[in-house]
């Protein structure tokens, strides 16, 4: 059934093709269609699938019981040097998946990194010894960066397909051109079919039309304040990694933000206050209070200009 669904999908590509070189947008239409009345369809099916939860009430409420285990999961970032925070959140889903195997009592599974050789350039590589500080075991991690794309589309298909991995993770820079709606939807037939999920990391990425259930825009966040023996709080110091998530992609009306804090020796998400400073540290002023009056020897400090109506100058 998986099989001839991708076949389809092959010939609506190659319609496509062929009507753009023609000049038609009749089978182009068509195929839009096709694929849009496909994802409906997928939508319907998933209801009852595996489900995946984060254990945050509201954030599982949002995304319907959790991340579907047969499908596919986007998480993306605005600018490039948030690639920190998109890597940090897909990691801590694969680590809470490795727990859960774990937990099963079944055999050890490996995680499985695909990477696009542009995204590695700029954003560099999984590294073993933080992998481990992350709370995943780097003996059950695989990463491959293939060298063009359409490589590493083909590992990632073979590898959901496979059912070896209980999580395949598949790394992309930007929105590149041999990425489309059609490779997506390929992937996605390919998870359906094998019950796997894979999780897809898009750095410096824009909002992209995709078969993926849910979109998540990854932001980092300050870490929150660590009690101290003598019992005060000690802020602004390096606790464990806070996210900023935006649920940009989901069945609710609008987007929903939510601040997840990551424990690494738990292998699990908390919810932190919205009410926290989403400023980062270096953003933040120096001194927060009322500023200092006026020097009694001096004059008094200029103040501030509201709005002004420039008038042309005469002669």
């Amino acid at each position: 059934m998986a099989q001839s669904a991708v076949t389809r999908e092959r010939l609506f590509a190659l319609r496509e093709t062929i009507a753009k070189l023609e000049g038609k947008p009749a089978p182009a239409l068509a195929a839009a269609q096709s694929e849009a009345l496909a994802d409906k369809r997928l939508a319907a099916k998933n209801d009852s699938g595996p489900r995946f939860p984060l254990g945050i009430p509201a954030l599982d409420e949002a995304i319907d019981g959790g991340l579907p285990l047969d499908g596919i999961t986007e998480a993306r970032t605005d600018l490039l040097r948030e690639a920190g925070a998109g890597s940090g959140f897909v990691l801590a889903l694969a680590a809470m998946l490795q727990r859960q195997v774990e937990e099963s009592h079944s055999a050890p599974l490996p995680i499985l990194w695909i990477a696009d050789m542009v995204s590695t350039m700029e954003a560099g590589v999984p590294y073993a010894v933080g992998l481990r500080d992350f709370g995943l075991k780097p003996d059950q991690f695989f990463y491959a960066s293939p060298r063009k794309l359409e490589d590493a589309l083909w590992l990632a298909e073979s590898a959901v397909e496979s059912g070896v991995f209980p999580a395949t993770v598949l790394e992309i820079r930007g929105n590149p051109k041999p990425f489309g709606l059609t490779e997506s939807r390929r992937l996605s037939l390919r998870a359906k079919a094998s019950k796997r999920p894979l999780f897809l990391l898009r750095q410096a990425g824009e909002e992209e039309a995709s078969s993926a259930y849910f979109r998540f825009l990854a932001a980092p966040a300050p870490a929150q304040a660590r009690p101290l023996p003598d019992g005060t709080m000690l802020g602004g110091s390096i606790g464990n990694p806070v996210f900023h998530l935006t649920l940009e992609k989901s069945r609710n009306p609008a987007p929903l933000s939510f601040l997840l804090e990551w424990n690494p020796h738990d292998r699990r998400f908390f919810a932190v206050s919205q009410s926290a400073n989403p400023r980062l540290p270096d953003e933040r002023a120096t001194h927060s209070g009322t500023p200092l009056s006026a020097p009694s020897n001096r004059p008094d400090r200029k103040k501030e200009m509201g709005a002004l109506l420039a008038f042309a100058r005469t002669s």
